[in-house]
């Protein structure tokens, strides 16, 4: 969709040669260069006097639209005419102040004046916040009613997508998460064996690195791997979807972006990153094997046997219960950001860093949720 416009004289004005232009709906790529040849070739031809942009009935706005503006802010200047903004809401008020339309016809990038009021300074970044907040909400609403309806009608997930991002997600992570599982499991032997050494107890090796590693090392340190692989791609994508404007696009279209696009990454990461965690707690326990076998002198099965005797099914599970957790915070927190992306290119390499920040921080907190109610459990 592009905007609309409607050119009219200012009524109250002494001069008939005076216009206002009201723009409506999308200002942004679709419709950036038919406004420029259409208002620009009327401005050259009938030279008014004065020109005001009216942008209070635009409902989206990015830097296609303060192209726009630039544009025509140049035309009107070559046929010495005066140029002005009016009825831009604060998000559109964020677009411009970033550039100064009134210098000789060059588009330069002005320093936006902060306040030196703290209070102000402090209710801005509040409202944002909570401007955020209520984005994420809606996110996580959209996100279980669209995983309702996928579970109700199956044929809605796209089927190839999600197995696409469960190679990506799982089969092209193992190298990495097998290779920090291993040196994971051998570091924790090797340290845990200098102490356990002085009290005559090697064996205990065995079951330290094989407890740790599946009931909390293992689940976080695959999480972590993830959040910077999956977690950041999954924004990066999504985000530079949403700037292009192919996420309206599917709008338009008829598709649910949150169907067509988080779900099936949701999925593959549920499915996978549990997997992963697995093979990660098999290589740090070879690990682990590695340094009880060459370095404690202890037997190929007594270091199986101890292993296998510290750990249960209820351990196992635990760690992809929460693995599983994990991956529904990755791939969720990584698509919102994606969808929260807007402005330039910028926009994209921060909501993948915000993506990885955030997942790698809700990871931890969930853990210690997840530790003391397993204590009082």
């Amino acid at each position: 969709m592009s905007s609309d416009y409607v050119i009219e004289p200012i009524e109250e004005s002494d001069s008939k040669n005076e216009w206002i232009i009201r723009f409506t709906g999308q200002m942004g790529f679709a419709g950036a260069g038919p406004l420029i040849r259409e208002i620009g070739d009327r401005i050259r031809e009938e030279r008014p006097e004065r020109v005001t942009a009216d942008l209070e009935g635009v409902r989206y706005f990015d830097d296609y639209g303060a192209l726009v503006l630039y544009e025509l802010g140049k035309v009107v200047d070559q046929t010495e005419g005066s140029w002005s903004v009016t009825g831009a809401d604060e998000e559109i008020q964020g677009f411009l102040s970033g550039a100064d339309f009134t210098q000789d016809n060059t588009c330069t990038f002005a320093r936006k004046k902060r306040s030196t009021n703290m209070f102000i300074r402090i209710g801005d970044a509040t409202l944002k916040e909570l401007k955020n907040l209520q984005f994420m909400v809606s996110f996580i609403g959209s996100i279980l009613l669209s995983l309702v309806y996928v579970i109700r009608h199956p044929k809605s997930l796209r089927v190839s997508d999600t197995i696409n991002h469960m190679e990506r997600t799982g089969v092209d992570a193992l190298p990495v998460v097998a290779m920090i599982g291993f040196l994971m499991g051998l570091i924790m032997a090797f340290m845990s064996s200098i102490q356990l050494s002085q009290f005559g107890a090697e064996i205990y090796v065995a079951s330290l690195v094989a407890f740790a590693m599946v009931s909390e090392l293992g689940p976080i340190m695959t999480a972590v791997v993830v959040s910077g692989r999956s977690g950041s791609a999954y924004a990066a994508e999504i985000g530079t979807m949403k700037i292009s404007e192919e996420v309206d696009a599917l709008y338009i279209m008829g598709f649910d972006p949150t169907i067509f696009l988080a779900v099936p990454r949701i999925i593959a990461a549920m499915i996978m990153v549990p997997m992963l965690t697995l093979f990660s707690n098999l290589f740090a326990i070879g690990g682990g094997l590695l340094v009880g076998v060459f370095m404690l002198d202890l037997s190929l099965n007594t270091y199986i046997n101890q292993s296998l005797y510290a750990l249960t099914i209820k351990e196992v599970i635990w760690g992809m219960f929460k693995s599983s957790v994990f991956a529904a915070l990755i791939a969720s927190i990584g698509c919102l950001r994606g969808f929260q992306a807007r402005g330039g290119a910028s926009a994209v390499g921060t909501a993948a860093t915000s993506a990885v920040v955030t997942s790698i921080f809700m990871i931890v907190l969930f853990d210690s949720i997840f530790a003391v109610f397993r204590s009082y459990w």
